[in-house]
């Protein structure tokens, strides 16, 4: 089933709302998933339109403030795993958003159900080059990083 939303475009339905597009990401086009939770009607919240849209605005900015989390999160993963100690060629010592930059790519935006969380809440997915099975999950709630982890965090 397809339709077309005045706000997120040309949907397909499979369990899930999506479609593929391209965006900008830091000078680069990244061809993402464009994911939104809804019924099989295709009716979606105002809240979740207030999220995309809040997003799209925002986005030259907000992208400069989701690297210094990442890379934080990064150097504990590291250490955990305690790869800060032994060398592991997955977990190379990267020290600026530079460097973290050429290890990650975003590959998908996924706007949840109004109401689970409180605010307009985004996910964020990337896949990363330390972790290929699990990737990259940040969790955004009024436009600010909440939470970070794997992929999965962003259902």
């Amino acid at each position: 089933m397809t339709i077309n939303d005045e706000v997120f475009g040309e949907l397909e339905y499979e369990y899930i709302w999506f479609r593929y597009t391209t965006i900008e990401f830091f000078g680069q086009e990244a061809e993402i998933a464009l994911m939104v939770d809804g019924e099989e009607d295709g009716k979606f919240d105002k809240e979740q339109y207030e999220s995309y849209t809040s997003l799209m605005q925002n986005w030259d900015h907000l992208q400069q403030s989701l690297l210094p989390p990442i890379l934080d999160y990064y150097k504990q993963k590291r250490h955990e795993l305690g790869y800060d100690i032994e060398f592991n060629k997955d977990y190379p010592l990267i020290e600026t958003t530079d460097q973290l930059l050429k290890r990650i790519s975003l590959v998908g935006i996924s706007i949840p159900y109004a109401g689970i969380f409180e605010g307009r809440a985004i996910g964020l997915t990337f896949d990363c080059t330390w972790d290929m099975e699990n990737g990259l999950g940040l969790r955004l709630v009024n436009e600010k990083v909440t939470e970070i982890g794997y992929q999965d965090i962003t259902c």
